[in-house]
């Protein structure tokens, strides 16, 4: 199996960045220093300047200068998380995972997935979600507590076959009193590839992106 990163960590494109800011501050706060020198050299002796406008021009431009630092800082760590965090999904590369969020991969016809029941239900039914929110398949599930398997053809409920891609399966069970029986659902699969063009790394499982929360790592 081909293992990789794939992706950049994407800059800002839009706005100044702060070596130009700065650059532009320094060349407004020289040319503020020529003016202000002017006008103290022609100010009339009977009627001298304000001394308080010019100070809090200074006070601003020391402001500005301090938010520029602040936000070079800022966007360092950002970085500094960001590339903390494309290492750390390096390491799952190669990794056999349990995918937590009911999500499931469509390869070449087939998906499987593992739901648990907490407690027996007199009822249980399983639905097949599409990547656009539809239900494309229903069926009835297991009624035992504990642990079942399930696994898809990737068939619609007409018996069409599917695309290939990132299927959700949903439990809903209920005891003989119409009460809801607690469930859950994972699938299995191995990290193939990790995607950080969006910046945030996404792990790559079959056809599935998936982030580090929505897996468990079961082992090499």
């Amino acid at each position: 199996m081909v293992t990789s990163v794939t992706g950049t960590t994407p800059s800002s494109t839009t706005g100044t960045t702060p070596p130009d800011a700065l650059n532009q501050l320094s060349g407004n706060f020289s040319t503020f220093l020529t003016l202000l020198t002017t006008q103290l050299k022609n100010q009339d002796p009977t009627s001298p300047m304000d001394s308080n406008a010019f100070t809090q021009q200074l006070v601003m431009y020391s402001q500005v200068e301090q938010q520029i630092d602040t936000n070079t800082n800022l966007k360092s760590l950002i970085s500094q998380g960001t590339t903390n965090a494309g290492a750390m999904a390096a390491t799952y590369l190669g990794k056999k995972v349990s995918i937590t969020n009911g999500n499931g991969s469509l390869t070449s016809g087939a998906a499987a997935w593992t739901y648990n029941l907490d407690t027996a239900s007199a009822t249980t039914q399983l639905a097949i979600i599409d990547a656009k929110g539809q239900t494309v398949y229903t069926a009835t599930g297991e009624t035992t507590a504990g642990n079942h398997s399930f696994t898809w053809d990737g068939k619609d409920i007409n018996g069409n076959q599917l695309a290939d891609g990132t299927y959700k399966l949903t439990v809903t069970a209920a005891d003989s009193a119409s009460n809801k029986v607690t469930s859950s659902v994972a699938s299995a699969g191995t990290i193939s590839q990790i995607d950080m063009t969006s910046g945030t790394p996404q792990l790559v499982v079959g056809n599935m992106e998936l982030g580090l929360g929505d897996i468990a790592v079961l082992g090499n």
